[in-house]
């Protein structure tokens, strides 16, 4: 796979009738950027689904990255994130309003409350997250973002919000990969009609040198890698690897060109041992 031309990545519908691909490429700042990379993840790679927040401090660049792709708007997903400091009504919509000029876009395919913690000293975080909630519901409902979601949540935050406010999130985003699979929280968002997607598949790289993960890559003649995702695609989950190296972009892409066994699936998901390698919410209020 060389060109955008020969595949299209599968989508996931979600809970409005939007269709979201199940693949993407994350941006983080940990491990760094390379506005490069993701012009030919979207030029060369036929990657539609960019993942950032205004906390990473990216905006800017990959708006340069989508205008110098050529790829059609329409053709796009766009996920940015509100960040904690920002929780509240009217911050809230100040804040979309100045990442979707950052992008250079009219609008988002999905926003996000990135985080549970409202980081607003003396505030309840359950307000917080309410009045923000409150402020993209609004623009959903405007057609500014197709879609809404949160971050990090999760099972007694998605409840709160359920109490709180009038639209159930879309999506989850959460921290996924063979060392750390929360079953529950997955459950819970089937069941509540929440698509799940999960980040850092690939543990930061731990899971790169597992011997259950370099086994199945011997056995289906793939990468590490791409063994981890293609287990977390083919167990529902969005995924968003992230990669600064044009080669790793390429071969993060390659993985519907096989399925895993379920013996082997199996193996995999008994690889969890609750490790977290990014935030852990857990103990949010």
């Amino acid at each position: 796979m060389s060109s955008a031309h020969n595949w299209t990545c599968p989508t996931v519908e979600l809970s409005n009738g939007v269709q979201m691909p199940i693949l993407g490429i994350g941006t983080s700042q940990v491990g760094g950027f390379c506005q490069d990379t993701v012009l030919y993840a979207l030029r060369d790679c036929g990657i539609r689904l960019i993942d950032t927040s205004k906390y990473n401090g990216f905006e800017v660049q990959l708006s340069e990255a989508i205008r110098d792709s050529g790829v059609q708007r329409s053709d796009l997903w766009v996920t940015n994130k509100l960040w904690p400091e920002d929780y509240g009504y009217e911050t809230a919509k100040r804040a979309f309003q100045t990442s979707c000029s950052q992008m250079g876009v009219e609008y988002l395919d999905i926003y996000m409350l990135h985080w549970p913690g409202g980081m607003q000293p003396g505030r309840c975080n359950r307000a917080l997250r309410a009045e923000a909630w409150k402020a993209m519901e609004e623009l959903n409902e405007e057609g500014l973002c197709r879609s809404i979601g949160v971050s990090n949540f999760m099972i007694h935050h998605l409840e709160q919000l359920k109490q709180d406010c009038t639209v159930v999130p879309h999506v989850n985003q959460v921290e996924y990969h063979p060392f750390q699979q929360p079953i529950e929280l997955m459950e819970y968002c089937r069941q509540e009609g929440i698509a799940f997607q999960g980040y850092c598949p690939l543990a930061k790289g731990q899971a790169l040198s597992d011997p259950t993960i370099i086994q199945m890559a011997q056995k289906y003649g793939r990468t590490p890698a791409q063994i981890c995702i293609r287990w977390s695609i083919q167990n529902g989950a969005i995924t968003i690897p992230k990669s600064t190296k044009r080669e790793r972009v390429l071969e993060n892409c390659q993985v519907f060109g096989f399925q895993l066994e379920e013996k082997d699936m199996e193996a995999i998901n008994k690889l969890h041992d609750g490790r977290h390698v990014s935030w852990d919410p857990t103990n949010v209020e």
